[in-house]
């Protein structure tokens, strides 16, 4: 296939090669949310595929795959400049630093990938050994010095609307990493044969087909509770001024008012986005009486920090009861590095985040309240984690997802956010009700499709019906294993390989 291209590409040596890579990562860019320009990737991977076949070596491959990682990256995660000028009088030498620098670190992982592929036989052998490579380089993503899983290429089917609820529900299966595998190997497939390209097509009717009978099921009982989805939408700039703290106060109260008024009679809960509370709910009982008169006799769920007895501070989650009385306390433990706390393998003496930040909780956990059903909390960073979202062991009857995603304005960020958390809800099967500070606050019901929004900067609260729970999902089962198999299987079938396939 494209015998000139690839001649061309060949001819191509130093700068010029790493620019053509360059600018296939920066177009693969364009496929992530909210574009979701998918069909870029069928020139994007066909692009780097023939760099990879044209590269005389693994060193080159990998400089080749580092190059191809740094442009997918730099465009994907630029919202994290936005987060740098909200006090840009401080850190304004990071602006041209801090995106860079992370798409450098993230773009080591997709060249180990493509020095993996190139050690495969051209040709279908490579482009398996390359989806495989690639999934298995996102999974230790997920774990490596605390892990940024963030933007999967996975992500590229959660299109907005019924396209996309079909295009994600195979994610129940294999999660967003199986997602990846696949769309990997299509996105290689212009440069395959046509029976390749045949068994492609194959494979995406198959896809589309599940997703169809999928969501044609019956939908499961709902439990009878609203949920009041609070979005304060306050500016960073302005969320901890302490000349505004009660005119902030007061505005989720009033709004937890009007949520729970236009929710009507029956069972309901309030819920509110990370730290919205400026009091510290753990030791001020006049708060939580002013929270509990809004409340009227129903619980909250009200994102707060607390300071714990080893005088570190937690960034919390509060279950109160509609007399004020706290219920249960949820503390996040998947912390943003740098931006929450001080990674431990930092070299001594190295101070970042002064005092270390915040302490983490012990990980997923299962709030049990009175009055509604058992909830599963994530809160901000902690809904980009595939597998690793609820306590299995104690299975929720939904999930919540309170966020601050203030800090990164009105970009691609918040956008990139909640595709994640739509993702985890057809993963786990269950119901997903995100409460964000400046938005985007939302509901979804367990295949993912999205039942109600208040959209980026909009001031208001969002009387939701809850959607039933499905049963356990394969990939709730099975977790990250299911992925990794699959990935270890496409790179053996690679190697194993003697004789052409499809030609």
């Amino acid at each position: 296939m494209f015998p000139r291209l690839l001649v061309w590409v060949e001819r191509q040596r130093g700068w010029r090669s790493d620019c053509l890579a360059l600018g296939a990562g920066v177009l693969a860019a364009l496929a992530l949310p909210p574009l979701n320009l998918i069909p870029v990737l069928l020139v994007s991977f066909p692009g780097l595929i023939l760099l990879l076949d044209a590269a005389p070596g693994v060193a080159a491959a990998a400089r080749k795959g580092w190059w191809f990682g740094f442009g997918l990256h730099l465009i994907g995660l630029y919202w994290i400049t936005e987060a740098i000028l909200v006090e840009a009088e401080r850190y304004w030498w990071l602006v041209p630093l801090a995106v860079p620098a992370l798409a450098a670190v993230l773009a080591l992982f997709i060249a180990a990938a493509c020095a993996v592929a190139r050690t495969a036989r051209a040709g279908w052998p490579r482009v398996f050994v390359l989806a495989g490579a690639w999934v298995l380089a996102d999974l230790a993503r997920q774990f490596a010095a605390t892990g940024f899983p963030w933007n999967p290429l996975g992500s590229v089917w959660e299109i907005g609307g019924s396209a996309g609820d079909v295009l994600i529900q195979p994610a129940a299966l294999v999660g967003v990493h199986g997602l990846t595998l696949a769309t990997v190997v299509l996105a290689c497939m212009p440069v395959l044969s046509w029976r390749w390209r045949t068994a492609g097509l194959a494979l995406l009717a198959g896809w589309i087909g599940y997703g169809l009978v999928r969501l044609s099921a019956p939908r499961p009982e709902p439990p009878g509770l609203t949920v009041v989805l609070v979005q304060g939408n306050v500016a960073q700039g302005q969320k901890w001024d302490r000349d505004l703290v009660m005119a902030i106060f007061d505005r989720y109260l009033r709004l937890t008012e009007q949520g729970l008024a236009a929710a009507g009679p029956g069972p309901a809960v309030a819920v509110w986005p990370e730290t919205a509370s400026p009091f510290l709910l753990a030791t001020d009982e006049a708060a939580r009486k002013a929270v509990a008169e809004a409340l009227g006799d129903r619980p909250g769920l009200i994102g707060a920090v607390r300071f714990g007895e080893d005088g570190r501070p937690r960034n919390s989650l509060f279950a109160l009861t509609g007399d004020g009385t706290i219920a249960a306390v949820y503390d996040k433990w998947h912390l943003v590095p740098f931006g929450e706390y001080q990674p431990d393998w930092l070299p001594l003496g190295i101070q970042v985040v002064p005092g270390g930040g915040f302490a983490s909780g012990p990980g997923p956990r299962t709030l049990h309240v009175p009055g509604i059903p058992p909830v599963g909390p994530l809160i901000c960073y902690e809904a980009i984690f595939p597998a690793q979202v609820i306590d299995a062991s104690d299975r929720p009857a939904w999930m919540v997802n309170v966020t601050n995603d203030a800090w990164f304005g009105n970009s691609t960020g918040p956008r990139q956010h909640l595709a994640a958390a739509r993702m985890r809800a057809v993963e786990a099967g269950l119901p997903l009700l995100r409460a964000a500070n400046t938005g985007i606050s939302a509901a979804f019901d367990a295949r993912g499709h999205e039942v109600a929004r208040l959209g980026m900067q909009e001031t208001g609260s969002l009387a939701v019906r809850l959607p039933g729970p499905l049963p356990p999902t394969m990939f709730a089962l099975g977790g990250l294993w299911i992925p990794a198999a699959l990935a270890i299987a496409c790179i053996m079938s690679g190697y194993v390989a003697r004789r052409p396939v499809f030609g």
